[in-house]
């Protein structure tokens, strides 16, 4: 109950801190999701834009209510020289099978960049047989394709590809489900199969033109991942691994004694908290997101959250110093707690993988982050070697008689003699 009382301050600055980083997290996530997306074009100008939420692809769009006419450019990017972007619409469902697309690729004969329509029946996904071109069932009107940067831009990896389209949409019929991806490589005009990874295998939105947003199941989705990234980088990620350096490098000042205590536990559970969130939110994505697997991901959330609940337990099964317990349960605090700490940081790298985010500023930030706490951990770590062999040394001088009295060194007292 001791412990309790002493952690009730920093369970009420956890619980603020917790509030001020939701309006951080509705603030930045409404910035992210808005962000990245252009409606000018070199021959084109249109009303709105719009981020699709994977492959750093994104629309812009112009439609026209009085005659239900959509006009659209779609922004993709190639990831091989040899390879195809594609965007399309699926008139039933939000599935690839079914989808009316517009694929674009390198033309084997010229070189230059074709667009040419296909529709993706079952045996696409089955690969019974190769992907031909074939006229679209739908009202498309007219659709064209251009290289980023003009007619002097090449084909190769990162290359961006703008798809041009004019629709005609059904009266009433304002959302539409759309379709992208992109592949390695094309087998003369057929172009084969794309990636498989979880941004590969979730590049299906829904969007209303009308109002310019994304449905709300898909909304959600993209607020959530952006959401649990946040949370996890900064309990499992920075949190964490700080109040273990804590618990290290301060608990052998004398002037700290017991202020690091609180530190650290309070640092921990503010880390555990936060963590729990973003777990349970991962928990959610999991439901929302049927069929799609994290694996590796998955496996390490689970694990970092399971020891960092027996770390929690720990704290209050601490035996007093003079418990002959002791030793073995500071054993075990300390193996499960560098455990978890190591694996949460290694997860959440592997986060950024999951989300598309490996080339990201967001990563190339929290990389900054934990190199920074590594240095000082160095540096401290060095100090501390420094102190203890100094230590050590004072001690095998004052055991010989060559040294007497004691010494302050990082926070402990001492005095020196002169000895004839």
């Amino acid at each position: 109950m001791a412990i309790c009382s002493q952690l009730e301050p920093f369970l009420v600055r956890s619980t603020t801190m917790l509030r001020v980083l939701h309006i951080i997290l509705l603030f930045y996530v409404r910035r992210v999701l808005s962000s990245h997306c252009t409606t000018v074009t070199t021959t084109k100008t249109f009303q709105k834009c719009m981020s699709l939420p994977t492959q750093q692809a994104s629309l812009a769009w112009t439609f026209y209510p009085n005659n239900a006419t959509l006009d659209l450019v779609f922004f993709g990017n190639f990831i091989s020289p040899s390879g195809w972007v594609g965007w399309g619409i699926n008139p039933t469902s939000p599935k690839m099978t079914g989808t009316r697309a517009l694929i674009a690729f390198p033309d084997p004969s010229s070189g230059k960049v074709v667009l040419l329509p296909y529709i993706l029946d079952p045996s696409v996904k089955l690969q019974t047989s190769p992907l031909l071109s074939k006229p679209l069932d739908i009202h498309l009107v007219s659709s064209s394709v251009a290289m980023y940067g003009g007619r002097m831009a090449t084909v190769h990896s990162g290359a961006t590809v703008q798809i041009f389209a004019t629709l005609k949409l059904s009266s009433n019929k304002t959302k539409i489900h759309h379709v992208w991806n992109r592949g390695l490589y094309v087998q003369g005009y057929s172009p084969t199969i794309h990636p498989t990874t979880v941004n590969d295998l979730s590049s299906i939105t829904t969007i209303d033109f009308l109002s310019g947003s994304l449905s709300a199941h898909h909304d959600n989705i993209a607020t959530l991942k952006y959401v649990h990234g946040i949370i996890n980088a900064i309990s499992w990620g920075l949190f964490l691994p700080i109040g273990t350096a804590m618990a290290r490098y301060l608990r052998h000042v004398q002037s700290l004694r017991p202020t690091w205590f609180y530190a650290h536990a309070g640092m921990q559970l503010a880390a555990f908290l936060f963590g729990t969130i973003g777990f349970g939110i991962g928990l959610r994505l999991g439901v929302l997101s049927p069929g799609k697997v994290y694996g590796l991901h998955r496996t390490l959330g689970f694990v970092a959250f399971c020891l960092g609940s027996l770390q929690m337990l720990a704290l209050f099964f601490r035996p007093k110093t003079t418990n002959k317990y002791r030793k073995y349960w500071k054993s075990y605090h300390h193996f499960v707690g560098y455990g978890c700490m190591v694996l949460g940081v290694v997860n959440v790298f592997q986060g950024f993988e999951v989300m598309g985010l490996s080339r990201s500023y967001a990563k190339l930030g929290y990389s900054l982050c934990v190199s920074s706490l590594i240095g000082v951990c160095i540096a401290l770590e060095v100090n501390s070697w420094i102190i203890f062999c100094r230590r050590a040394e004072e001690e095998k001088l004052r055991r010989e008689g060559l040294m007497g009295g004691c010494g302050d060194h990082g926070g402990i007292n001492h005095c020196s003699t002169s000895h004839s």
